[in-house]
């Protein structure tokens, strides 16, 4: 252990006995650390007689928490996402359950159900507080299509492949991706399940089990389809998040599925050229309009033991975070919200945008992030670098994808 912590400079003086360690992965450049850090700056201001110490980890923040928490100087509140290793944090007692705080505080009407439902584990336990969401639609940049001769956004799969083609004549790429990395999973996945139900998309995420089921080899086989008819940009198993982004940004590409809090860094000059829809489908698919995904179980503010020694001035700073004027810093900095809100942001018209789609408009397939068992996540995101190879057939991706999957003993 003595290793291990000597190697995390962020442990140091971590444990506050007297006042309040935030833990949180809304730092550096990641959109809505300008309005965390200022509602923190607040709360110190009003809350004087408690002082707030912040400790700031990216994706490295499970790991540096679960080392800290082994040596009993864990935060007392951790902001981060519900996903691979947080999953098991309240089951193993890494993190404790917030049900009976939630009722107490009376907070839970602030909360919208779909976060409520995803932050609740098999066994009746809420994890955590939940805060931020994401929309996940798709950008269009109307002025690339109708440059290759385009007529509107494509909604159906023929469209697509059609747009592809003109946008290739044109010399503009058609689909930027991150095939390296977890937005070329998402939307593997989100392709996968043109013909699943959510219950079966569900199952399909939890087991692996690519091959056993009909619909997720047809949703594969629609994903090497796309592949082949040049949807995707050329190399998209070596792109990044960050390379698509900046492709979008650039309007070096036309057509990208994108998270919000990404398109919350597309500049004005490229967003004011793009429009927000979902992803196309076929006519045969189980779905009746394109698709978009939301991730429900984005950041929320989980409760340490540490910090359920010190509960009156946990629940202070929840309940400030909770306050719509709270909200509203992050709303306007460019973020979704898991909690109950009319405003939208003027600074951040495309995730903005994201927050209006509604049924009318889109269908929502299942986010994979809850459901893809934690010892899986990583090795499916290395198969998704397979899917989006030149030269993988269906077989070869279900194949690659299920690998992952025994491979983590999932």
């Amino acid at each position: 252990m003595a290793p291990a912590l000597a190697g995390c400079g962020s442990l140091t003086g971590g444990y506050e006995p007297d006042g309040l360690v935030l833990h949180s992965q809304l730092g550096g450049s990641t959109p809505g650390a300008p309005a965390f850090a200022a509602a923190v700056d607040t709360f110190r201001e009003r809350h004087p007689g408690t002082p707030v110490k912040v400790l700031s980890n990216a994706d490295d923040l499970q790991q540096v928490y679960e080392t800290s928490k082994l040596a009993g100087k864990e935060a007392d509140i951790v902001l981060v996402n519900l996903y691979d290793k947080s999953l098991a944090w309240t089951e193993v007692g890494a993190t404790v359950p917030v049900n009976a705080h939630m009722k107490r505080w009376g907070l839970r009407d602030r909360v919208l159900q779909g976060p409520l439902r995803e932050w609740t584990d098999g066994e009746g336990r809420l994890r955590g507080f939940p805060y931020l969401r994401t929309n996940w639609p798709v950008a269009f940049n109307t002025t690339l299509l109708e440059r290759a001769g385009v007529d509107g956004i494509p909604t159906t799969v023929d469209a697509l492949l059609s747009a592809a083609k003109k946008l290739r004549r044109k010399g503009i790429t058609p689909v930027t991706i991150g095939g390296n990395d977890w937005s070329g999973q998402k939307l593997l996945l989100q392709i996968m399940q043109t013909y699943l139900r959510p219950a079966e998309a569900k199952e399909v995420m939890r087991t692996g089990d690519f091959s056993g089921s009909r619909g997720a080899r047809r949703g594969i086989e629609l994903f090497v389809e796309l592949r082949r008819g040049g949807v995707f940009a050329d190399s998209a198993q070596g792109l990044t998040s960050d390379l698509m982004t900046t492709q979008i940004s650039t309007q070096k590409a036309a057509i990208a599925s994108m998270l919000s809090s990404a398109m919350g860094k597309v500049p004005r000059s490229a967003a004011e050229h793009i429009t927000v829809g979902g992803w196309p489908i076929p006519d045969d698919a189980v779905h009746e309009k394109p698709t978009i995904m939301r991730a429900n179980a984005s950041l929320g503010m989980w409760i340490s033991p540490n910090g359920e020694q010190k509960i009156d001035r946990v629940e202070r700073f929840i309940r400030f975070m909770y306050s719509e004027e709270t909200v509203s810093r992050f709303v306007h900095g460019g973020r979704d919200m898991a909690l109950r809100t009319d405003q939208f942001s003027t600074e951040y018209p495309l995730v903005a945008a994201g927050q209006k789609l509604t049924d009318n408009d889109v269908s929502e397939a299942v986010t994979p992030d809850i459901y893809v068992p934690a010892a899986a996540t990583q090795p499916l995101i290395q198969a998704t670098g397979v899917a989006f190879s030149p030269r993988s057939d269906a077989r070869k991706v279900r194949t690659a994808l299920e690998k992952a999957y025994r491979s983590a003993g999932a």
